[in-house]
């Protein structure tokens, strides 16, 4: 996203990704409204939407045996609805589009590590399928890699080392079932959650996460299966909701596994680079907003880059970076904060089933923690 608005805008882009697209991933896949629509300003949206599933107007909220849903509020932009759309579509969509907006792709090539030469930055990349290796120099480098597996990338803030509060992560998808199509709701299972939401080419997609010490309980339980199975009898054994959802579903594929996930902010860059999506703050994937603060921390970046001189020293690159520093926590710390706390009460089951209760003679409230995770919200550049 941060390639095809700066090549839009006219300025010289490469994009260095180290996987071959279009390839599957670990996602919830659900694009809010918000995203959609600062994908559609950037003229992408014929490309994303081509192919997306169905308008997502309903939220709910299943716990034990009770089945919650209200309104999902629309939101006051190009688009009123969000959608899904399966990663292997949606990066290679917007890859595209950049390409044909003029960034040069280096595809697939794996960034080794990045320095500073005078007032300009080198970023050192090797090819994965050749070894051979390049040294690029740029006024600016964006970090766009994620919070898992960073290589020799660190992400500042993030801590190492396992724990028992480690969430890790499974996706699949499904085809058939009883799942509405324009609800996504939100599934509450003793040390997990999980999301159901319909994507691209009929199918629904299912993404689970669960901490790690739950994990192993569950493995336990079931020695002979795998852990992506573990987790999903897990859900089917604890939530009506999902039973009823799926019961005559049929599974599309093996599990994906990712992990472990370390939601929260995290510490800018400090080698004069600067960040975006999970590589700078994480939402816990309670919330569905992970692509949107990806799409929306790209459209923040990338204004306060077209307002600057394309020529920077490293005082100046650092003054843009403390001033979109600045921004992102102003728009993206609460939001990332909410996610934190209603991932921590629905992995619960005492405190899930008592909001599940609540919900159910008010139904509004889940209409407005929809609302507080971002759904109504936009990052202005």
């Amino acid at each position: 996203m941060c390639a095809l608005l700066l090549a839009r805008a006219g300025w010289s882009v490469a994009v260095i990704e180290k996987a071959s697209f279009p390839r599957r991933k670990v996602c919830g896949e659900f694009i809010s409204a918000s995203a959609l629509s600062l994908i559609a300003q950037a003229r992408a949206a014929d490309a994303v939407l081509a192919r997306a599933g169905p308008e997502i107007r309903e939220v709910g909220f299943y716990a034990g045996n009770r089945i919650v849903t209200a309104p999902l509020p629309a939101y006051a932009g190009v688009m009123q609805y969000g959608r899904a759309l399966g990663r292997e579509h949606l990066d290679a969509a917007l890859l595209d589009e950049a390409t044909r907006a003029g960034a040069a792709v280096w595809q697939p090539w794996a960034v080794e590590s990045t320095g500073c030469d005078g007032d300009m930055l080198v970023c050192r990349a090797r090819n994965a399928d050749t070894g051979e290796r390049v040294e690029l120099n740029a006024a600016f480098v964006i970090r766009a890699h994620g919070s898992v597996d960073t290589g020799r990338l660190r992400v500042p803030g993030v801590i190492t080392g396992k724990r028992a509060s480690d969430l890790l992560a499974f996706k699949t998808h499904f085809t058939g079932g009883a799942l509405p199509p324009a609800q996504m709701p939100l599934l509450a299972f003793p040390g997990g959650y999980s999301g159901f939401v319909h994507t691209d080419g009929g199918r629904v997609s299912v993404s689970c996460c669960i901490r790690r010490d739950a994990l192993a309980a569950v493995r336990r339980a079931a020695p002979g299966t795998s852990a992506g199975e573990a987790v999903w009898n897990r859900v089917l054994e604890t939530c009506r909701g999902a039973r009823e959802a799926l019961r005559s579903a049929v599974q599309e594929e093996a599990w994906l596994a990712a992990g472990p996930l370390r939601p929260g902010m995290r510490a800018a860059p400090s080698d004069g680079t600067l960040a975006v999506g999970n590589a700078m703050g994480e939402a816990e994937p309670s919330v569905a907003e992970g692509i949107t603060i990806g799409i929306q921390s790209a459209s923040l970046l990338s204004g306060h880059l077209l307002r600057a001189n394309r020529s920077q020293t490293a005082a100046g690159r650092a003054a843009i970076a403390c001033d979109y520093d600045a921004a992102y926590r102003r728009h993206f710390s609460q939001r990332i904060r909410w996610s934190r706390v209603v991932g921590r009460l629905t992995m619960n089951a005492h405190a899930a089933g008592v909001a599940a209760a609540v919900m159910t003679h008010v139904p509004r409230l889940l209409t407005l923690g929809a609302a507080w995770s971002g759904k109504k919200g936009v990052a202005a550049a």
